[in-house]
C-alpha cells in the first residue's frame, strides 16, 4: 500500500466499562476511508487527524483493543472530544470548573 493513501481507523469506547479499552471497529484506505469518515461526519462522530497516531492503529485488526502503550494519547482525545461537544468525562467535574475557554 501507498503510505500517501487516505486511511481511516474508527475507535469506540464505551465508558461504562471501565475494564476495557478503546477498540477498532473500522478502519479502511482510499475510497473506504473516504466512505468511513463521511459516514462518521453525518453521524456526528469526532474525527481527529493524526498520520503517525493513524499508522500504528491501522496494523490492528478490528474488534482490538488498542495496545496500552497508547492509552494516554486516546484517554487525551477522548477528553478533548468530550469537551467539545460541551460534555464533562467522568471525574472531569472539578478540573473543568478551572478551565479558561475563553482563550
Amino acid at each position: 500500500m501507498n503510505d500517501k493513501a487516505k486511511r481511516a481507523i474508527g475507535l469506540k469506547y464505551d465508558s461504562t466499562d471501565k475494564k476495557n479499552a478503546p477498540k477498532v471497529v473500522s478502519k479502511g484506505y482510499g475510497d473506504l476511508a473516504d466512505a468511513i469518515i463521511n459516514l462518521a461526519q453525518e453521524n456526528g462522530v469526532l474525527i481527529h487527524e493524526d498520520p503517525y497516531l493513524s499508522e500504528v492503529l491501522s496494523r490492528l485488526d478490528i474488534g482490538q483493543d488498542i495496545p496500552e502503550s497508547l492509552y494516554f494519547v486516546i484517554a487525551e482525545l477522548l477528553a478533548y472530544s468530550y469537551v467539545l461537544q460541551g460534555k464533562v468525562p467522568p471525574g472531569w467535574e472539578d478540573i473543568v470548573k478551572h478551565i479558561d475557554f475563553t482563550v
